[in-house]
């Protein structure tokens, strides 16, 4: 079944002016973003038509409409998960309706495990590429009219977004490095071997999301950048048993600097 975003898009102007273009999808280590927004409308996603109410600790749940940086955003403050039970087609519904509300730039972050040697947790990794092992894409399905179906993913990571990302990061004197992020299905962890498989395929950085919503937002002719805030090592990088409690602190301790990073970012990419 095709979803439609009309009708969210319909309630969210419903209780806002603002018609930012500017998008950012908020994922684990990224919550404190949303306190730095001057903020217009805060809607919950069990309000929303179309949206479900995310069950994973860490995403709050809300569509927020203000300004970062006096630069207007729509922000979403969590998302569904494809491993929470929800189909592609839900999974990526939000981006649909970001680009129907007018989004046209689209910021997408998450945690990750950092695969390659040189990434530690509290490191920021900005997405110049992906792998999709997911075993699913958010494009399966009934055509929609009027959108192409086969979709280039040459160049999914805009690159000039991609620089606005460098930049910020250089004006807060923020490290930031650059790799390749591969997605899988979760919830559960990955295996060491299947760490070391990835690692073989070019992967630098390993999680559960971000790779459908960055397939769907270029079917809608956005532009998209993603960045990644290392959480951990991957498994059997250090030999320590992985857990989501350690990810939730991990990202807790970069909120300060992936709020300042993302504030600054808003204000160049919407300068």
């Amino acid at each position: 079944m095709i979803m439609e975003p009309e009708k969210a898009v319909e309630f969210v102007q419903a209780q806002t002016t603002l018609r930012p273009t500017l998008g950012l999808v908020l994922g684990s280590a990224f919550g404190d973003v949303a306190e730095q927004v001057k903020v217009d409308a805060s809607i919950p996603f069990g309000e929303t038509p179309g949206f479900n109410v995310p069950t994973v600790d860490g995403h709050s749940g809300k569509i927020i409409v203000g300004c970062l940086a006096g630069t207007p955003v729509l922000v979403l403050a969590g998302r569904p998960h494809y491993y929470e039970g929800h189909s592609m087609g839900e999974v990526g519904f939000p981006v649909r309706m970001m680009e129907t509300f007018g989004i046209r730039d689209l910021l997408l972050t998450n945690a990750a495990g950092g695969i390659r040697a040189d990434l530690r947790p509290g490191d920021f990794m900005r997405i110049n590429d992906h792998i999709n092992l997911m075993g699913a894409n958010p494009l399966r399905g009934p055509a929609r009219s009027g959108i192409e179906r086969f979709v280039d993913m040459t160049r999914c990571y805009d690159s000039d977004l991609g620089g606005a990302l460098e930049w910020a990061a250089e004006e807060e004197g923020i490290p930031l490095k650059n790799g390749v992020y591969l997605a899988v299905s979760g919830p559960s962890y990955e295996t060491p071997a299947e760490i070391e498989a990835f690692a073989r395929l070019g992967a630098d950085a390993v999680g559960m999301s971000t790779v459908p919503e960055a397939i769907v937002a270029r079917q809608c002719g956005m532009r998209v950048a993603g960045l990644s805030c290392i959480t951990n090592a991957a498994a059997g990088r250090e030999g320590e048993e992985l857990s989501h409690r350690e990810v939730l602190a991990r990202s807790s301790q970069s909120a300060k600097k992936a709020a300042c990073l993302l504030t600054r970012f808003a204000m160049l990419a919407g300068g």
